[in-house]
């Protein structure tokens, strides 16, 4: 399933030179990866499963959820059949609002397709792109506060202080 906006890339060879020029500002400190999104045939049962597991949940939709490792914030995205914004994919998180318009502006330039940016309700803004082998892949700021729950009694789970770069 491909997000709206989002053209497929058939093929794409790496650009000749650096997408990149030394006067460029580099990749957003804080990439990490943030989060997996499965699609799943019941919700219910998916989510209790994760939570066994140990992860906590965060946001509860009647077609999608989120869960995550209350340690590091990592997290699962659980699509249901009739959930249509996304399919599966992975998301790189970022620390910064700005490294999301940014390293869609890098992408564009070495030859990627990207799909429009989407600030959410929940304070996050994001993208899909295709990697060159058809995954799809989000890119998606998280508030240094963490996502916002909307389970009663859930307080978000903070941004690991110290990720490392992409």
């Amino acid at each position: 399933m491909r997000p709206p906006g989002c053209a497929r890339i058939d093929r794409w060879s790496p650009p000749l030179t650096p997408p990149v020029s030394p006067d460029s500002p580099p990749a957003a400190p804080g990439h990490r990866l943030g989060h997996v999104a499965l699609r799943v045939q019941e919700i219910g049962r998916a989510i209790a499963f994760y939570e066994w597991l140990g992860l906590r949940l965060t946001w509860r939709a009647d077609d999608w959820a989120y869960l995550q490792w209350p340690d590091s914030g990592a997290g699962i995205a659980l699509l249901s059949p009739s959930y249509t914004a996304a399919g599966p994919h992975v998301a790189l998180h970022v620390q910064e609002r700005a490294a999301v318009d940014r390293e869609r502006e890098r992408l564009l330039a070495a030859g990627h397709s990207c799909g429009p940016v989407h600030d959410h309700r929940d304070g996050t803004a994001s993208f899909y792109l295709q990697d060159p082998e058809g995954n799809w892949l989000e890119l998606l700021y998280e508030p240094p506060a963490g996502i916002p729950s909307n389970v009663p009694g859930q307080r978000p789970i903070a941004v690991p202080a110290a990720a490392s770069p992409l």
